[in-house]
């Protein structure tokens, strides 16, 4: 088999550009886990489905134009200090008000 020759220069920007991509999954896993987490939360206090808790978090980003996972992290902030900007916690409401709640299982109807 022959083997593709590679200059030395060759192998620098291949592995630059592994760097990178590293670097770029690893803020991907990060901003993941930061969204799963603020799902969670909008499930917890908001009685509604994972998938709803996205499209809660989804529909707030698109109203209010700040990127979903800086909604996700400002829900996460909140559930630590108590606070979140207005402008957030209308927008919430009115997308918690659009997609749920639902009925818990097992509970009386309300």
């Amino acid at each position: 088999m022959a083997r593709e020759t590679r200059e030395p220069g060759d192998e620098a920007d291949r592995i630059f550009e592994l760097q990178e991509e590293v670097e770029h999954l690893k803020a991907a896993v990060t901003s993941h886990a930061v969204v799963d987490q603020a799902i969670g939360m909008m499930v917890a206090l908001g009685r509604i489905t994972p998938d709803q808790g996205w499209l809660v978090l989804k529909d707030v980003s698109q109203h209010t134009n700040i990127k979903l996972r800086n909604v996700a992290e400002l829900v996460l902030i909140w559930a630590r200090t108590g606070d979140m900007p207005e402008e957030i916690r209308a927008g919430l409401e009115d997308a918690l008000d659009r997609h749920g709640p639902t009925q818990i299982p097992g509970a009386p109807p309300e």
